[in-house]
């Protein structure tokens, strides 16, 4: 999966400041507190520039950040300083990822079983999950609910954020493919420097998939998951056709 690469990861922060990453970190331990006695340790599959990491590190868990961007990880690096070896981050994509650890605890997060396009794709991240957890660890990953996405197409999008060095304008246009169950999430970002003026633009393309429950289901039994429990995201509600984000845990 190609990224922005260096622009993208130096403006992450920035597109997502409205991001509540500390409710998000709150709700993932609910759920892990209602699932599993007093985990220590946690995997974080694409853990980006490491927020999410850094604040489940900072309420006591051990944990190790793997992402495919090394843009990303230079930004997620630096929140492990002074951590003690309490937040660590490595470059790896998902279906290599071989740490040759287990933890109590693997989420993926912010959608990036999404970016898991094919089945096999798919069933590769799953295994992984499943080879780096404990018996009876969890596995909590959020995706693209494909019911909500069906009745709620995908739309062009326009987002514009400032802070004291830079204006980012984003746009998305989505193209979907009904027969993949997948949708082409076209990017066309421009980033200002508030001083000199300059405008740089940069164009990428996101494939992402939508899921629905019985081919989850299905991937689950093949690895050898337990299903435990599926939510609309940052709810305890059942998923339903307004649930565009949802939320699986799955045990080992």
């Amino acid at each position: 999966m190609k990224q922005f690469g260096n622009l993208y990861s130096q403006y992450y922060d920035l597109l997502y400041r409205d991001k509540n990453y500390i409710a998000e970190v709150n709700y993932i331990m609910e759920l892990i507190k209602e699932n599993m006695d007093q985990p220590k340790t946690l995997l974080d599959m694409g853990c980006g520039t490491g927020k999410h990491a850094e604040l489940l590190s900072d309420n006591g868990y051990i944990v190790h950040g793997i992402d495919i961007s090394e843009d990303m990880l230079k930004i997620a690096k630096n929140r492990s300083k002074h951590k003690n070896d309490k937040l660590l981050f490595s470059n790896s994509n998902i279906q290599n990822l071989n740490l040759n650890k287990k933890f109590d605890v693997v989420v993926s997060l912010f959608h990036v079983m999404n970016y898991q396009n094919s089945d096999n794709e798919l069933l590769k991240a799953f295994k992984v999950a499943k080879e780096h957890l404990k018996n009876d660890g969890i596995f909590i990953f959020d995706f693209w609910y494909g019911p909500a996405v069906l009745k709620d197409l995908p739309t062009i999008r326009i987002k514009r954020l400032t802070n004291e060095k830079i204006k980012v304008t984003r746009i998305a246009e989505p193209v979907m493919y009904l027969d993949e169950n997948t949708v082409d999430v076209n990017y066309d970002v421009f980033i200002e420097d508030i001083n000199s003026k300059m405008i740089i633009e940069k164009k990428e393309v996101h494939k992402m998939r939508y899921f629905f429950d019985d081919e989850l289901d299905l991937i689950s039994k093949k690895v050898g998951f337990k299903f435990k429990h599926k939510y609309e995201w940052m709810s305890k509600k059942n998923p339903d056709l307004n649930s565009w984000n949802v939320v699986w845990v799955l045990k080992n």
